[in-house]
């Protein structure tokens, strides 16, 4: 079972695990009126939505939710928290698969309702506060032709991703969303409001670049834009299960003869059985590519379609659903695969590179897969990201050629079990072909403890550990792939 639901109401560190804050009620009044937000709590209507996070596996009852509609709000927060000792987690898009946005028995810093945008096409620039997704982002920039290196899917929070890296398919062309980040406003454990940039803060500015929330609550992210679409060809075929081996290898060729442009994603696993697949594959083992063309302006489409058409003529296909579409359709066309409320649970390890032995392995998991949700993912690395130096930002590991992640997708609670030891068998696998390395924002809930949270951060887990020391020396805030102060 996962930790979640070995766990009950048990918090991280065993501080409190009812929703009693044990704080009298004018105390609590009083934080409530210090707020443009509102502070919620259990016997709210709303305390159950305002709970619920994307991953249905994660249930904790948080005694306080301050729902935030500025920066004075989370310094508030923050200082209630530290002073009366409570337990304190952050909570951007809600998206994080491992649901660190919640904690048993303390306060929540919500941030759903900061969403403001500002963009200056001129400048290349955008200014988007911490509540905001993907999607968020994406419309408001690409109004201007512009984007963002993000993920791949609308619905996940700017801030967990952009903070443990950030990985989408503008990765090899663009780096990851931390390497695009320019400032950042954020709210460090003594309730200061801090800007950290190249030329304010440094140290602080290099930790956030890939040492996820550990050193404060980020209120805003300053982002550099690249000319992208509006329209772009996107590549979506399968091919069968056996042809994997034909198929990851002719992709990793393409890869290496092509520039940066193009950074494709394989997948295995089973045919939904939904309309927009032709019925007779419905539930195929399959091997997929997906890729984005990234090029700009009215030919950007066709362009991009001439350079993914080796991908989608390695053999014959199951089913071939590529497109011409916008740059933010683009960018949805995952969704579904991922809904609310559903059960999740991933793993990721690096790999040096796509042996047989390695291949046999993804083909034989895939096909072990309990549920016909999950699947396993081959992100072909390289190119801009690996061209960033490893000291540079706290994001590590960029040298990997291959992040093979490991998603567990199911939808029935009595099913959990035979899927969370899917993923952690396949996990144990993969480990025997990796150098080392895992990525953070999938990270399970890092049962394996200490060892692998430092390969997640690899050569940079001192330093990392001593800036958390310099801004946060209490650790509070340590629901996250947590770095323990220096000391």
């Amino acid at each position: 079972m996962s930790e979640t639901h070995d766990r009950g109401n048990t918090s991280e560190r065993g501080e409190r695990t009812s929703t009693d804050t044990g704080l009298p009620g004018p105390v609590l009044d009083r934080f409530a009126s210090r707020l443009r937000g509102r502070l919620i709590r259990p016997r709210d209507r709303d305390y159950a939505s305002a709970r619920a996070l994307w991953n249905g596996m994660i249930d904790r009852r948080p005694a306080l939710v301050a729902r935030c509609r500025g920066e004075d709000d989370v310094i508030a927060s923050v200082d209630f928290a530290r002073d009366n000792l409570l337990p304190l987690a952050v909570r951007g898009g809600g998206h994080g698969v491992a649901g660190h946005a919640l904690c048993d028995g303390g306060l929540v810093v919500d941030l759903a309702e900061m969403t403001d945008i500002d963009v200056h096409p001129e400048r290349r620039t955008a200014r988007a506060q911490g509540g905001c997704t993907l999607g968020d982002l994406d419309r408001a920039t690409q109004r201007h032709g512009l984007a963002a290196p993000l993920g791949v899917v609308s619905a996940t929070g700017i801030a967990g991703l952009t903070l443990s890296g950030g990985m989408g398919w503008l990765r090899r062309k663009h780096a990851l969303s931390c390497d695009n980040l320019v400032s950042a406003g954020l709210v460090t454990a003594d309730g200061k409001l801090l800007t950290a940039s190249g030329s304010e803060k440094q140290d602080l500015f290099w930790a956030i670049r890939g040492g996820g929330g550990n050193f404060g609550v980020v209120t805003s992210f300053e982002y550099r834009l690249h000319r992208v679409g509006p329209r772009v060809f996107l590549c979506h075929v399968y091919y069968p299960m056996e042809c994997a081996g034909e198929v990851l290898r002719a992709c990793e060729r393409y890869v290496a003869e092509v520039p940066d442009e193009v950074a494709p994603l394989a997948v295995l696993g089973r045919i939904p059985r939904a309309e927009e697949y032709p019925a007779a594959v419905h539930g195929e083992p399959f091997v997929a590519l997906f890729a984005v063309s990234t090029g700009a302006g009215e030919a950007a489409a066709e362009e991009g379609e001439r350079a993914l058409r080796p991908l989608r003529e390695i053999a014959e296909p199951l089913c071939d659903l590529s497109e011409v579409t916008t740059y933010t359709e683009a960018q949805k066309f995952l969704d579904d695969d991922y809904p609310d409320g559903g059960l999740y649970y991933w793993k990721s390890a690096n790999a040096p590179e796509l042996s047989d032995e390695l291949i046999e392995s993804l083909t034989e998991h895939a096909a072990a897969a309990p549920s016909p949700d999950s699947t396993i993912d081959v992100w072909y690395q390289g190119g801009a990201m690996a061209r960033v130096a490893e000291e540079s930002t706290a994001f590590a590991n960029r040298g990997a050629p291959y992040l093979v992640g490991i998603e567990g997708n199911w939808g029935h609670p009595a099913d959990s079990e035979r899927n969370v030891a899917w993923v952690r068998d396949t996990f144990a696998a993969m480990r025997h072909f990796s150098a080392g390395g895992v990525y953070l924002n999938f990270p399970g809930f890092l049962e394996e403890g200490e060892q692998l949270l430092r390969e997640g951060y690899g050569s940079n887990y001192e330093r990392l550990s001593e800036v958390k020391a310099k801004y946060d020396p209490g650790n509070l805030f340590r629901f996250n792939a947590n770095v323990a102060p220096k000391g």
